[in-house]
């Protein structure tokens, strides 16, 4: 079952500086700078305060905490999370990746081997296939799984007991996951973008563990441009220190930082090419919008999916872009941005 493991999200064709997937180096770094209790992690303050209670309360009545769905962008800690829960529990974390979940035998194979009180990970659970949903229903409310022996008229049912155990899944998809999955869930939290405060507060615990010199006019400018995503500053962090080592004394200061990101080309909004590509293209090619995803993804040569979860959510998120019935529509301020003249309606609509 070794294939099944999975510690971070799907590859992505994107430009990986500024999208929250997880890069290789990602996941060989991210490891260490993880926070292991719910007193070190940063941000998502009402979720966490809840978990708090929640996973007090397991413990105290001896229980396995409900299953729990946690829902946003990538990026924002959803698999931090999840080690945590089973740390805080004191219980082993078993993790797997849904699409790599084929048959129903091999989810069976997992529930079987699960202990008491486990923590079972599900990563992208919305890409599960529904006959494998089906098996994990009854795992989910009864903690039982239903076997079927034989073939043809001769085939039963027998129903193996499982040990309570608690599922953790993990999606950027939430709209994807069905009504009947969701419903199983007893904890449902969706993390949002970090405030810029919270991120150098990140920024900066991470340099003391990379043992980086950081100056808080450079955490600050490492935090601005991170698009409110954990991974993304941590990410830009190892950047901009390659660039302070190289090029300066070691030490991150905002000048160093500034130089560094603009090298890069990611902008004072977290913006990069991918970004200003995908708008630009709306504002040449379609006068602003609306125009579909679909013909969005064709235009700039980029995945469909891959504009919905790692692009858009951001790009909605600041005001560039808005999701309409009719399709996307870039706004007057991602327009201002990038030095676009106003569409000429919305000069006419000024002028008037």
């Amino acid at each position: 079952m070794s294939q099944l493991v999975s510690e971070g999200a799907m590859e992505t064709a994107v430009h990986p500086t500024v999208t929250g997937a997880a890069t290789p180096e990602d996941k060989q770094v991210e490891a260490g700078l993880r926070p292991r209790s719910l007193s070190e992690y940063i941000g998502q303050t009402k979720i966490t305060n809840n978990l708090s209670i929640f996973l007090r309360a397991a413990r105290a009545r001896r229980e396995a905490l409900d299953h729990v769905l946690f829902f946003g962008p990538p990026g924002l800690g959803k698999t931090t999370l999840a080690n945590i829960i089973a740390t805080e529990m004191n219980a082993p974390l078993k993790s797997v990746s849904a699409p790599a979940i084929e048959r129903g035998g091999d989810l069976a194979a997992v529930l079987t081997n699960l202990q008491e009180g486990e923590v079972l990970f599900i990563d992208e659970i919305h890409r599960l296939r529904p006959q494998i949903e089906e098996v994990l229903y009854p795992a989910m409310e009864d903690y039982q799984l239903d076997i079927m022996i034989g073939q043809g008229t001769a085939a039963r049912s027998i129903k193996l007991e499982l040990p309570k155990f608690t599922l953790v899944g993990a999606t950027t998809r939430a709209g994807l996951i069905t009504a009947p999955l969701r419903g199983r869930f007893g904890i449902i939290a969706h993390l949002d973008f970090y405030s810029q405060k919270d991120l150098e507060i990140i920024v900066h615990r991470s340099a003391e563990i990379l043992s980086v010199e950081i100056e808080s006019s450079g955490a600050k400018e490492i935090a601005r441009r991170a698009r409110g995503t954990p991974r993304i500053a941590n990410r830009l962090l190892r950047r901009v220190r390659d660039y302070a080592e190289v090029l300066s004394d070691g030490r991150i200061t905002q000048t160093v930082a500034r130089r560094a990101l603009d090298e890069m080309e990611v902008d004072r909004f977290g913006l990069d090419e991918i970004d200003r590509k995908l708008i630009t293209a709306i504002i040449e090619k379609f006068d602003g919008g609306p125009v579909g995803v679909g013909t969005i993804a064709a235009t700039i040569s980029e995945e469909r999916e891959s504009i919905e979860e790692m692009i858009e959510p951001y790009l909605i998120q600041i005001g560039f872009l808005n999701r309409t019935p009719r399709g996307r529509v870039v706004t007057r301020a991602a327009y201002k941005h990038l030095g676009f003249p106003l569409p000429r309606v919305e000069q006419d609509a000024l002028a008037s």
